[in-house]
């Protein structure tokens, strides 16, 4: 049974080669941290030469400051040929999240390890500047740019429009999709994923468990799901995740808030704090930036949590000690392979719709690296039990990878 919490804060908004692709393991790029040295945005031009400027200003949305649209270029790392020109337009949690939008850099800045690529990255945290940034990209000639990847469903109404209008310029959309050749949508399937943190959760808040301090109560038996903007993409998260509980474990309690944005870190803090006050010992967020309130308010609680498209005990290795597993998605691996057929020239082999899951071994519950090691053997094989069912079709999770 969820119980939705009241009083949640503001309301504003948020192949290429398999084998070439794979040759890092997953566990290794996560583990090794994301590379941030380039993330700080600096304002300036995003087409460079003659092109136009942009200069919008960002209005707050609720999770801090106002913010600028702000571009950066990242030298490649490649080496001969010609270069490929690719462009990053970030969600409205911004570059910086240690979650979704550094992962679908960190796929880009490797891609031009490997290839001669230069990668502009713009910053804006407005979504209704994505218009105005997605057609200035698309007309920009100096540099012309042969990719715009575009994070988040956000991105798709503004798309839907440019993708038409700017028949010649390529497009890569993460969690969602548009009908037009010239877009590669990529969406992890979140709501197995979510359905897996579920799984977790639920088989450890019976249980007992004492980690530096943080303890679980098993006589509870609550847990709780903090989520970002109460819409369609995050209500999967949500109603996955209950799902997964309640397929371990039908009388476990779920409790239930959103934010109402993706950066307000202290609204997170209060709705996961009600949460464990309430009892939950275990909470899951789908918040991205504003996650890390969650990780606060568990190490405040003394209890722990789940982390959210990034192994979190890594990239925010202050929170390890409650960070019990994070439910990831492998964005950096989509981004790199549609760079790659970019320069490749191969982009019939990433356009359309792609859905990538748990048989894909897109998306998986990693468990977190200090509090990993003291969870029991059941957790690992609750895990593949439920992903073998989900992919033989036994278990049916609810919603899609795109939503509600």
């Amino acid at each position: 049974m969820a119980t939705r919490d009241t009083g949640a804060g503001d309301s504003a908004g948020e192949t290429g080669t398999q084998e070439t692709r794979r040759g890092v393991e997953r566990r290794d790029v996560l583990k090794s941290g994301l590379s941030l040295a380039a993330i700080a945005g600096v304002a300036g031009c995003l087409s460079g030469g003659d092109s136009e400027e942009i200069t919008t200003t960002a209005a707050d949305d609720g999770g801090g400051d106002d913010s600028e649209t702000s571009g950066e270029t990242t030298e490649s790392g490649g080496s001969g040929g010609e270069t490929t020109n690719v462009a990053i337009v970030s969600s409205p949690a911004g570059f910086g999240d240690q979650a979704f939008n550094d992962l679908a850099l960190q796929g880009l800045q490797t891609a031009a390890e490997e290839y001669d690529i230069e990668i502009q990255q713009v910053e804006e945290t407005n979504q209704s500047n994505y218009q105005t940034v997605q057609s200035r990209l698309a007309e920009s000639t100096n540099p012309d740019y042969d990719l715009v990847v575009l994070v988040s469903y956000n991105h798709t109404q503004a798309l839907q429009t440019n993708a038409e209008a700017y028949p010649d310029q390529n497009w890569m959309l993460i969690n969602d999709s548009v009908d037009q050749p010239n877009v590669a949508g990529y969406t992890w399937a979140n709501h197995q994923m979510s359905f897996q943190a579920g799984v977790l959760a639920g088989t450890m808040t019976t249980r007992e468990l004492s980690y530096e301090g943080n303890s679980l109560d098993p006589d509870t038996s609550t847990v709780g799901f903090v989520g970002g903007v109460d819409g369609s993409l995050i209500n999967a998260f949500e109603r996955s995740y209950r799902a997964g509980v309640e397929w371990v474990d039908e009388n476990v309690d779920v409790r239930v808030g959103y934010i109402g944005n993706y950066t307000d870190t202290q609204t997170a803090n209060n709705i996961a704090t009600s949460q464990y006050d309430a009892g939950a010992d275990i909470v899951y967020h789908a918040a991205a930036a504003a996650g890390q309130g969650v990780f606060q308010a568990a190490q405040d609680a003394n209890r722990f949590a789940i982390g959210v498209d990034a192994d979190q005990s890594v990239t925010l290795p202050e929170y390890e000690d409650v960070i019990m597993g994070s439910a990831v998605k492998y964005i950096n691996e989509g981004t790199y392979e549609v760079a790659e057929a970019t320069v490749q020239d191969n982009w019939s082999a990433v356009q359309g719709a792609n859905i990538l899951g748990l048989e894909e071994d897109a998306v998986r519950v990693v468990l977190g690296q200090a509090v990993g090691g003291e969870l029991p053997d059941v957790v690992t094989e609750n895990l593949e039990a439920a992903r073998e069912a989900i992919i033989n079709g036994d278990v049916t999770v609810p919603c899609s990878a795109s939503g509600c």
